[in-house]
């Protein structure tokens, strides 16, 4: 038997989203007008439609361990998305807080927050 927990996060726009998604390196998996499925290498991410989220506001967020952030912080860069604290959507820099593992966060389009956290620092 094999379970899989997934982070299900909301779209305004599957479009957009799609769009969004795949200049990060995703591919869809799934997709139809109620539900949409992407997936990164063996890890998937599901949306569900909000035509309504206001992006300043959203409160969703999801978890990505990750035992080469590096690599995926470059993967993810080359997006070009703005860096700074108050856009949307925005990449940071790796960065380490006290007891919690490296890490770095990525903020999509419609506000939804993925911390990408460092797998190997076990110094949390």
């Amino acid at each position: 038997m094999t379970e899989v927990i997934t982070a299900n996060l909301p779209a305004r726009d599957f479009d957009k989203t799609e769009a969004f998604y795949t200049r990060l390196g995703f591919e869809t998996r799934f997709r139809n007008e109620g539900w949409m499925i992407m997936g990164f290498g063996d890890t998937q991410v599901e949306f569900f439609p909000h035509p309504d989220l206001n992006p300043k506001t959203s409160w969703f967020s999801a978890g990505l361990r990750s035992d080469t952030i590096e690599t995926l912080h470059a993967q993810f860069a080359k997006a070009g998305l703005p860096k700074d604290q108050t856009s949307t959507p925005r990449l940071t820099e790796i960065f380490k807080l006290d007891n919690a593992p490296r890490m770095f966060a990525l903020v999509d389009e419609d506000g939804s927050l993925w911390r990408v956290l460092d797998e190997t620092d076990l110094t949390a």
